[in-house]
């Protein structure tokens, strides 16, 4: 029978909540930061210098497809699997072959087994001029920092606009900025191994205008080509 007079609601039959404890919710909150953190670590990376104009500006954030050549486990050289092999013309993050605690981001230019030279500024690959329509050049004539490698660079006699020619020995890359006039790359250092290649760089996702204080809005999800 039922009885007049005050029911108890659900809320109130239901049992009362446990409150997470201060130490938990900071537990989490560590957790979530250092999964974001590897994340970012691992598929972001920022345009550091001008050496990537007009592709790629200072300022620009790009995502990274760390899969395309193969799975690597971090901070080791061991390569769980391979999809393909880097190809001419991709953009590619890797480690600065002189220091590796740094990332470089540059073009592939020369695979393996390709024979390279470079005359009054133009690429030849195995003897055929190279597709150059991504480069820029700013200067009638490049000069390298005083270290570059003669032996690298037998014609060069510390120009740039003039190199090998090399053939590219297996395992290896030949990489160039695309602002070939203002870029240090394996015509200063020399190659970069496959297993130093981190991923392909695939689009824009942030640009930052730290001249004018102001984002590229523009550049937002614009494809690395």
């Amino acid at each position: 029978m039922l009885k007049f007079g005050k029911r108890k609601t659900g809320e109130e039959n239901a049992a009362p909540r446990k409150k997470k404890s201060a130490v938990r919710e900071w537990g989490e909150m560590v957790i979530i930061l250092a999964v974001f953190a590897v994340f970012v670590r691992m598929f972001m990376f920022q345009i550091p210098s001008g050496s990537m104009e007009d592709t790629l500006l200072v300022g620009d954030y790009i995502f990274v497809n760390r899969l395309l050549y193969g799975l690597q486990i971090p901070l080791t050289d061991v390569q769980l699997n391979e999809f393909r092999d880097p190809e001419f013309g991709d953009v590619i993050v890797f480690r600065y072959p002189p220091d590796p605690s740094k990332n470089y981001i540059k073009r592939v230019i020369g695979l393996p087994g390709d024979t390279l030279e470079i005359r009054a500024r133009d690429v030849y690959i195995n003897g055929e001029k190279a597709d150059d329509e991504f480069t820029k050049h700013i200067r009638t004539m490049a000069f390298p920092p005083q270290y570059q490698d003669p032996h690298v660079s037998p014609r060069g006699a510390g120009n740039m606009h003039h190199f090998g020619p090399l053939v590219v020995p297996e395992g290896h890359y030949f990489v160039m900025g695309d602002n070939r006039d203002n870029s240090e790359d394996s015509r200063v250092w020399g190659l970069v191994p496959f297993k130093a290649i981190k991923g392909r760089a695939i689009f824009i996702y942030w640009s930052w205008n730290k001249q004018k204080f102001l984002p590229r809005v523009t550049r937002l999800g614009r494809p690395v080509r």
